[in-house]
């Protein structure tokens, strides 16, 4: 019961809240405006990660009178460290150096003091308990490879705000079934204030997540990732809810991020071009160019996450050996096919565009304006 009330608290709380934050983000000219890689036509609030913020440590304070441990104690703080570097990087913008130094501090505060942390590989590929520095070292690394991948899926009206609700859904649901109440409270906390933040961030979006959202919302996933890794080993084998493949199962709740974040590297590294240079080739912009609004890009691709996890669910007495190389596949895949489809369709939509010389001079700029960002970020696009 107070798992549902907190979740209530949290969800309610953000309803009442966002309004207040989009009127006083539109009141100190806080706006995200539209142009260059951006996909909207004009100026809305970012910062959404406020509203989040906010009913989330409200719902805390509320619905749990203590955190017993200090795990969670620095698991907090280090969110507050996050929130801090989206909302200066939102409000000034920061150099990556800076947001990469700041979250240094973060995540080394909650793995080494807070003790969460890679502790384990189970058995994946012989490898068992981990030393210290490795432990420590890893587990940094997938901090900040998690969390910006999903800073990084943050492009487009509901996308993160829905990935997220789906991992902490998952999550929660988990650690309630395997009696870790504090650990599923937090969680079902968090996916409430997700929740009412889709509420003003479905399409058309009244507000975006912003960095302010975005960075706490992808470490508060990696690091309850990093949680259920360490308590699914701890099950014994013949527990209905132990996962063996847990590396596994833990990638497929991040693995469109992943997933999209691997990819635009790659691409862009094999262009020649920085892997942090932006550009407009991530996967929810190939989708829109094949004509999906951004409701139905939002409910595809959290579609094909939950198809992931209920496949790694049915899956979950394999093993990391077999399942980790079988989902990879699997993903490569369905990729390859979407972006052979994608490529096909912007095709057939220019070749289909109506003759330059018959439109006036206004028109052939805004064609060719148009025809540019569909090719730039694929030099295989032919007429």
């Amino acid at each position: 019961m107070n798992v549902l009330f907190s979740f209530i608290a949290a969800f309610c709380m953000g309803l009442a809240i966002f309004p207040f934050v989009i009127k006083w983000i539109k009141g100190s000219n806080l706006m995200d405006l539209p142009g260059g890689r951006k996909i909207h036509k004009e100026a809305i609030p970012s910062m959404g990660g406020l509203g989040i913020l906010t009913a989330f440590s409200l719902s805390i304070v509320f619905g749990l009178s203590q955190i017993p441990s200090n795990r969670y104690q620095y698991l907090l703080i280090s969110l507050g460290i996050l929130f801090l570097i989206g909302f200066l990087d939102d409000w000034k913008g920061l150099s990556a150096f800076h947001k990469l130094i700041g979250q240094l501090v973060a995540f080394g505060l909650v793995v080494v003091l807070g003790e969460v942390r890679l502790v384990s590989f189970y058995g994946f590929l012989g490898v068992g308990e981990l030393p210290l520095w490795i432990s420590y070292s890893l587990s940094v690394f997938l901090f900040v490879g998690l969390t910006n991948a999903y800073n990084l899926v943050d492009g487009l009206d509901g996308l993160a705000g829905t990935l997220g609700l789906i991992s902490c859904s998952f999550l929660g649901t988990w650690f309630l079934f395997t009696n870790h109440v504090i650990e599923g409270t937090i969680c079902f906390i968090m996916t409430g204030s997700l929740l009412s933040f889709l509420v003003y961030n479905w399409h058309p979006a009244r507000i975006f997540m912003g960095d302010t959202g975005s960075l706490p919302v992808g470490f508060f996933i990696a690091a309850f990732l990093l949680l259920f890794v360490q308590f699914n080993g701890k099950l014994p084998d013949y527990s209905p809810y132990k996962f063996h493949a847990p590396i596994t199962t833990g990638l497929m709740l991040m693995v469109v991020c992943c997933y999209d974040t691997l990819r635009v590297i790659v691409r862009r590294l094999k262009r020649g071009k920085s892997p942090f240079s932006p550009d407009k080739s991530h996967v929810h912009h190939f989708l829109m160019r094949m004509g999906y609004r951004h409701d139905q890009v939002t409910l595809l691709l959290g579609g094909i996450k939950c198809v992931l996890i209920i496949l790694a669910l049915f899956l979950r007495g394999g093993q990391d050996i077999l399942l980790l190389p079988g989902f990879t596949l699997l993903i490569v895949a369905l990729g390859s096919m979407l972006n052979a489809i994608t490529l096909k369709k912007v095709r057939i939509k220019v070749r289909n565009s109506p003759r330059v010389l018959a439109k006036s001079p206004f028109t052939v700029q805004k064609i060719h304006k148009e025809y540019k960002e569909e090719v730039r970020d694929d030099p295989s696009f032919e007429v």
